[in-house]
């Protein structure tokens, strides 16, 4: 946009320039053209009334003394044609075409005083022509040549000048269109700045009002939607965390309710019945956790973009860890619960070199156990494979299990919240693991890709971008 509107800025000050140069070379061609002819039709208006005296005396000395001065001073040839003869000065003769023509017109009784309009550049003379005698009778005829080369000469400079000038004028005219185009689209660069800043983060910060009236009142029309678009998305994210906090208190006077009406209640149809209300009360305290972890987890992942949209010097640089030892705690707090699955758990040994991850361990220890717990949960008796690895330019943690696996339209729609597959509605969960884990992976600068395992099963990755690691560090493995 900055190209167009420059351009357009930069064409209208050159043309305007040409225009302006244009007139000012064409009023100084009549000027001098003007001037010279002034003074030529002046002289040879003398010479006409010297060679009219000299026609009715007889005697043409004065006459040819004051033509050969003329010619010697000006550089311009004089010829006059008596009725006695023609006298001639400078060399001018009428074997030139142009001064034969002159001659005849004159003694037509056509004067031929009018120059041509001066150029800059071109060769050659003009003459000017008129007769002389009485009312009633043409005596003579008198030619006078033009030396235009000195006159040219003079414009020649003043087109120096106003080319110059017009250079500098242009100069300034597109500096001061490059200050427009920046003033006026400043604004506008800032606002799509801001609505990208409040596409990724879901905030902005404010615009300054400046540059023309109607975009100071487009930013200040933007700045206050975004400041409410912002308080709405945080008033949302606040909510759900706050409600999930709050229904956590009557949820557990709830369950310990029931436990006390277990202990009033005799029959087994009554303590199944009891067993059944404690099962779904479990479920909702499930789904609660859950929904507590998604707020946390895209609150993460907000601020993290948020620093991205700032740039690298807004801080919020993740420590560098050695990924491995946290896949260590976490197979081992996943081992009992596999062994009830009857599933088995294998950690491949560390990668060498070992490698580092800009990530915190916290959030990967919560990843790593939320993909263990989902292949458990939903691959029963699985051999699971736990492994990290590093190639091109990326490291990546596996957890994949040999167990049911998933469609490919499924593993698209497994990060969507509360999304479960249709063949594991009877299994308990609230749909909510890979939705957490994407955002977890998406915060610390990652990614998570699900992959068909070979001949079936799954294999969840988490992908993060290469550290180089410092010379000379450790990397403890437990």
């Amino acid at each position: 946009m900055k190209l167009r509107v420059l351009g357009v800025l930069s064409l209208l000050s050159v043309l305007m320039v040409i225009i302006v140069s244009n007139a000012i070379l064409m009023s100084a061609s009549r000027e001098l053209t003007q001037e010279l002819q002034i003074s030529r039709v002046a002289a040879l208006n003398r010479f006409a009334q010297v060679a009219y005296d000299a026609a009715l005396d007889g005697d043409s000395t004065q006459l040819q003394r004051e033509m050969d001065r003329y010619s010697a001073l000006y550089e311009e040839g004089v010829l006059i044609r008596l009725q006695q003869g023609t006298l001639r000065s400078g060399g001018l003769t009428e074997d030139r075409a142009d001064v034969r023509d002159a001659v005849a017109r004159a003694n037509l009784n056509l004067s031929d005083t009018t120059l041509t309009p001066l150029q800059p550049f071109g060769t050659g003379s003009e003459v000017i022509s008129r007769s002389f005698g009485s009312a009633s009778q043409v005596l003579g005829e008198a030619v006078l040549e033009v030396n235009v080369e000195a006159a040219r000469q003079k414009l020649r400079e003043r087109w120096l000048v106003v080319g110059l000038a017009a250079s500098a004028l242009g100069t300034v005219l597109l500096l001061g269109a490059a200050r427009v185009t920046r003033w006026v689209l400043r604004p506008v660069h800032r606002l799509n700045s801001a609505v990208t800043e409040l596409e990724t983060t879901g905030r902005t910060s404010h615009l300054p009002e400046d540059g023309p009236p109607e975009l100071r009142q487009l930013s200040r029309s933007f700045t206050t939607m975004a400041r409410t678009v912002s308080e709405s998305i945080d008033s949302q994210r606040q909510l759900i965390a706050d409600t999930s906090h709050q229904l956590r208190n009557p949820v557990g006077a709830l369950r310990l309710r029931i436990d006390l009406l277990q202990l009033e209640l005799q029959t087994a149809r009554e303590q199944a019945a009891a067993a059944g209300v404690l099962t779904e009360l479990e479920r909702v305290e499930e789904i609660l956790d859950g929904v507590l972890k998604l707020a946390a987890a895209e609150h993460r992942a907000f601020e993290d973009s948020a620093r991205s949209a700032l740039g690298p010097a807004s801080g919020g640089n993740k420590a560098l860890i050695d990924p491995y030892p946290v896949l260590q705690e976490e197979v081992e707090r996943a081992g009992p619960a596999a062994q009830r699955a009857g599933a088995s758990i294998l950690l491949e040994g560390p990668p060498a070199p070992p490698v580092q991850l800009a990530c915190n361990a916290a959030e990967l220890a919560q990843m790593v156990g939320e993909l263990l717990n989902n292949a458990i949960k939903y691959a029963p008796g699985a051999h699971i494979s736990v492994a990290v690895r590093e190639h091109s330019g990326a490291v990546t943690i596996e957890v994949s299990d040999d167990g049911p696996g998933l469609s490919a339209e499924e593993r698209a729609a497994a990060t969507t919240r509360f999304w479960r597959s249709p063949r594991n509605r009877e299994i308990r969960g609230n749909g909510l693991g890979m939705t957490i884990v994407d955002k977890l992976a998406g915060a610390n600068g990652g990614r998570l890709l699900l992959a068909e395992q070979s001949p079936h099963g799954l294999i969840a990755c988490l992908e993060f971008p290469s550290t180089v690691t410092p010379p000379g560090q450790e990397h403890p493995h437990g």
